[in-house]
């Protein structure tokens, strides 16, 4: 039997493995859930507390849909504007919550739009979709979200599947976590007023949770607290920890700067061979 040999390439800036989980430039493509409070900014400072190196951008309107993005030449504009390791995208608070049969046309085309775009921009970025949460008593406007686990698990579901369905997107799971922190740390308000935003506490948690989607090391022992008081900034940190850690492959999660892969499955029938390309981040074969 014949030997294949596939040689592909991909061209970043060629850094250590050390550096590659210690410095990163993320881009952030959303809405008011990434603006309030600032989590681009508690994330930087979150990041540098621990030893990190991290660039940080933002291209974010409020009540933003990924089409709204799509449509938005300004998106595009920041996403060229240099190679980003990962680009983080959002989609509304509510879409990805709503009926299947909704999603499938008005959500997820345009958010398989907006990864392939980026990759378009840079076939070496990595693109990571930011599972927001449910509001805190869930959506009344249909009963299938009409409480907070309902109005969660929908969004899970839904962020799970954007990423399976754009191939090699990441997942910062930060609705896991929120759902987590609301389970075993009920006394912590993750939300402001309007019961839909996050909180000091609830954007603290978001920072954490990329924190550790990112860089996939634990946030706990930091001394930046974003505002809070050590203890709960304690539980957060943990609690991000905990989720996210043992799930890696789950959430699809690996270093921001991995290598180019070369890989392919074999299917022998008789004299015929089936080879199925499963390469990653590779521009040249």
């Amino acid at each position: 039997m014949k030997k294949i040999l596939f040689t592909l390439l991909c061209f970043p800036t060629m850094i250590s493995q050390v550096s590659a989980q210690d410095s990163i430039s993320v881009l952030f493509v959303g809405n008011s859930y990434t603006y309030v409070n600032d989590l681009p900014g508690m994330l930087s400072n979150l990041a540098t507390n621990l030893g990190k190196e991290i660039t940080i951008d933002s291209k974010t309107n409020g009540g933003y849909t990924f089409q709204a993005h799509v449509n938005d030449p300004v998106t595009y504009t920041k996403i060229h504007s240099k190679p980003w390791d990962v680009v983080v995208i959002q989609g509304q608070s509510q879409e990805p919550s709503f009926p299947d049969s909704q999603v499938n046309t008005s959500t997820l085309p345009f958010a398989v739009r907006l990864s392939d775009s980026i990759w378009a921009s840079n076939a070496c970025s990595n693109v990571m979709y930011y599972m927001t949460w449910g509001r805190q008593n869930g959506d009344p406007q249909w009963s299938g979200i009409n409480t907070f686990e309902k109005m969660n698990d929908r969004l899970y579901n839904a962020y799970m599947r954007m990423a399976d369905s754009s191939d090699r997107s990441m997942v910062s799971p930060v609705g896991a976590v929120w759902k987590y922190v609301r389970a075993n740390h009920p006394t912590i308000n993750l939300y402001n007023p309007d019961e839909s935003h996050p909180s000091i506490e609830g954007t603290y948690l978001a920072a954490c949770t990329f924190y550790a989607s990112l860089f996939q090391r634990s946030p706990v022992g930091a001394t930046y607290y974003g505002g809070l008081n050590a203890a709960t900034a304690g539980i957060l940190q943990q609690a991000a920890a905990t989720v996210i850690l043992d799930s890696l492959d789950r959430f699809h999660l690996r270093p921001a700067n991995e290598a180019t892969l070369a890989d392919f499955s074999m299917v022998q029938n008789g004299a015929t061979i089936t080879l199925t390309n499963e390469s990653s981040r590779a521009t040249t074969y």
